[in-house]
Formats: C-alpha cells, sequence, structure tokens
C-alpha cells in the first residue's frame, strides 16, 4: 500500500476524492482514506501543518495501515536562488533545520538516534516522480528540503538555512516524514511546489500561489500512481 501524506486540504482533498472502495478511519484527529485509486492501494491523510503532525500519521501509515512506501506532498518555500514561484523540487535528502544541539558539540541539525544530519529519499521512487514531472512540463530542482516548526517568512533565515544546509525549498513536514521512515526502514519520497520565496513577501505570495502550487504537485502524484498501475498490470 502505497501512503500520502499532505500538511492541508488544498494538498490531499483532490487525492482522496479519487479513492474509491474507500474506508476511513479517524487518528488522534487525522482522517485517513484507504482504497483505491484505479488497481493502486492507497492511504491518504491529511496531517495539519508540522514536525509532530507529520511524524504522527506516518507512524500511523506505517504500525496501522501497513504501507511499504510513504510520498508526502505539498508546497514550500525558496531558499535558493533559481529557484522560483511554482518550481517542482524532489527532494534528494532532507534535513530538520531547527534542531540545535550545538551547545553540546554536534552540528546543527544533528538527528541523535539516526546520527545523520541529512536523510536519503529513495532514489526509485524520486526519480520516477521526476520523471513524471519533466514529461508534465514542469521546471524541476532537485536537493535538500528542510524542515522547521516555522512558516520561513525572513530573509535572513532562509539565507541561514540555505548556507547551512545546502536547501533548495523549506517547508515543515518532509524531514519528520523521512525521520519516522529511516527509522522504521520505510522507502519515502518528498515532492514540493514552491509557493512562495521564503521572504518578507512570502505570506503576501503564499496565499496568492498555495492553490496552483498543491495543484501541481497533486498532478504529479496522481500520474504517479497511474504509472504504478501501469506496473502491476505486467505482472
Amino acid at each position: 500500500m502505497l501512503g500520502i501524506i499532505g500538511a492541508m486540504d488544498v494538498e490531499i482533498n483532490s487525492i482522496k476524492k479519487k479513492i474509491t472502495s474507500r474506508a476511513v478511519t479517524e487518528i488522534a484527529g487525522c482522517e485517513f482514506v484507504c482504497g483505491f485509486i484505479g488497481s493502486v492501494n492507497v492511504c491518504a491523510v491529511k496531517c495539519n501543518p508540522g514536525k509532530v503532525n507529520a511524524a504522527l500519521c506516518t507512524q500511523a501509515l506505517i504500525d496501522i495501515f501497513k504501507v511499504n512506501k510513504i510520498i508526502n506532498l505539498g508546497v514550500g518555500c525558496s531558499l535558493a536562488d533559481g529557484v522560483a514561484v511554482k518550481t517542482i523540487v524532489i527532494a534528494d535528502d532532507v534535513c530538520e533545520y531547527d534542531i540545535d544541539i550545538t551547545a553540546l558539540g554536534e552540528p546543527r541539525g544533528y538527528i541523535n538516534g539516526l546520527n545523520e544530519i541529512k536523510i536519503k529519499t529513495n532514489k526509485e521512487i524520486s526519480d520516477r516522480l521526476a520523471e513524471i514531472a519533466v514529461r508534465s512540463g514542469e521546471k524541476i530542482r532537485r536537493g535538500t528540503v528542510a524542515s522547521g516548526d516555522t512558516f520561513i517568512a525572513e530573509s535572513s533565515l532562509k539565507k541561514f538555512i540555505n548556507e547551512n544546509f545546502g536547501a533548495l525549498c523549506g517547508e515543515m513536514e518532509g524531514a519528520a516524514v523521512g525521520h519516522v521512515c529511516r527509522a522504521n526502514g520505510v522507502p519515502f519520497a518528498v515532492l514540493r511546489s514552491v509557493s512562495d520565496g521564503g521572504d518578507e513577501s512570502a505570506q503576501l505570495d503564499y496565499n496568492t500561489f498555495k492553490k496552483t502550487a498543491a495543484e501541481k504537485s497533486t498532478a504529479i502524484i496522481l500520474k504517479y500512481i497511474e504509472s504504478e498501475k501501469t506496473q502491476l498490470e505486467l505482472f
């Protein structure tokens, strides 16, 4: 089963509406909709913004619904030159920029337990998402997606994250999904459509472009699911 996580209705509702033979389960205030899109077994959930919310839903997908791969989709901000609004960013790895135990001698973003700063995404899933995005006519970038419990709307924070982590895109969930998946040995991918510049104009740009950006990421995921159906039919 494929697990799909989005933080907001605008990011996940189009996928939920496509699910047939659906079963709805509420866990910790989140609605998990499981069933089929075509012949592909999926479970989609809106986690709500933030790392803890994302981690909670990720672990539920793994423990309760027994998913064997997870894709986190949605919108995010640009953290680097050349990453314009509406660009699709597909993570090669993810990091948690707001983990700070530097006072104890560890580097910024170091994840105790995993003992790393950047968590690699699954190459096969990410490559397929990238191929679908390119075929759909989207401009894509691949690299680091940085997560933290802050809506990034300051040039100074944007610069800090880019300089310290080399991140292309910032958001609030992807690395939490990756953290839980990595701990459980579950393949995952993170896809973001850029909605704003992560600077002092971010709030205005976000409200203007978030729907369009979310639609772009949703369309790619639906095409990915269609490609999964094609692969299933080969065997």
